[in-house]
């Protein structure tokens, strides 16, 4: 095992790719649809492309659904066919040195831990420590590998597959270890980052997370972003200054910014009363989702379809 230290100073707009495995059967949750499962009123697979917002190109393996981010659709052969039959799928589309691999089911996982596993891919750990790993994955508080929340080098992974492939006639079906165990990683302790959800008590845990007072303001501002297509870092303390100073005191702080948004967007659009209703009909339904998902012993829904907007990209070879 390579030990992780702090990196020297990588190039933080240096290019990478994305790959989210998002085809899984989720048996432990009865078959439901798991990327489309809503953690605060955003399903559970825009999540994770948040975070890998500014992958050059994303991939997600998996039918092609609607989704707030610009994805390319990739599907192993045959569906079904394992986790290394997806990755092989999807690093079949993309070109950059190195790759993100995650899976759909990470609900707190966000950009800055997406930079700091690539930090840590590029640098080695010290700028005069050993050579570069092959791979930096996350572990769980119990200190297991999260080999799908992970950056590695491409090539090694092709290399790798291909040599899998050969000795087993094909990938489909093998485990995740065959493939990590050939394989030079440093591993980082994030307990939250890795939480997955793989069952309806991990969902409850979840949205309970976010609505803890240290964390919903920043939760519902990301959904809200997500929800009206903004890209824009907001001040929420410079912003709830203002509010209180007009309004005297804010009671409910999630009112004068989610106006503030909506009036971003609307003139973003163009301006003008449509824009306006538009986008605070979105925000609406948005809040609505959110409060909904409050309701005691009540299971998230899934409301993600797929959409003739979505343009699956055939498999390559």
């Amino acid at each position: 095992m390579t030990a992780y230290e702090p990196p020297g100073a990588p190039d933080p707009a240096a290019p990478y790719d994305a790959v989210v495995l998002a085809g899984g059967a989720a048996r432990r949750l009865g078959g439901a649809d798991k990327p489309g499962l809503r953690v605060g009123g955003r399903p559970l697979l825009d999540r994770v492309l948040a975070a890998c917002a500014t992958a050059t190109t994303t991939v997600v393996v998996a039918e092609p659904r609607q989704t707030a981010r610009p994805v390319e659709w990739a599907r192993e052969e045959p569906p079904g066919g394992g986790p290394l039959a997806a990755l092989d799928a999807g690093l079949r589309h993309i070109s950059a040195e190195h790759v993100v691999v995650l899976s759909a089911d990470l609900p707190f996982l966000d950009e800055a831990t997406v930079r700091r596993l690539l930090d840590a891919l590029r640098t080695g750990g010290a700028p005069q420590g050993p050579a570069r790993p092959d791979g930096v994955l996350l572990t769980d508080p119990d200190g297991r590998d999260q080999p799908l929340v992970a950056a590695y080098r491409a090539d090694v992974l092709r290399r790798e597959l291909a040599a899998l492939a050969v000795d087993h006639g094909g990938v489909t079906g093998l485990p995740l270890r065959r493939l990590t165990a050939a394989l030079d990683l440093t591993r980082i302790s994030d307990p939250v980052a890795s939480f997955d959800c793989d069952t309806w008590d991990d969902i409850a845990a979840a949205r309970a997370r976010i609505r803890e007072h240290g964390n919903v303001l920043d939760e519902w501002i990301s959904a809200v972003k997500d929800e009206l297509g903004i890209d824009l870092d907001v001040d929420t303390g410079a912003l709830l200054d203002v509010a209180r100073d007009a309004a005297h005191g804010v009671a409910r702080p999630a009112a004068p910014l989610t106006t503030f948004l909506v009036g971003y967007a609307a003139a973003q659009a163009g301006g003008g009363p449509e824009a306006v209703a538009e986008a605070s009909r979105k925000a609406a339904a948005l809040a609505l989702r959110w409060a909904a998902e409050d309701t005691p012993d009540a299971k998230p829904a899934s409301d993600a379809k797929p959409t003739s907007e979505a343009k699956p990209t055939p498999d390559a070879g």
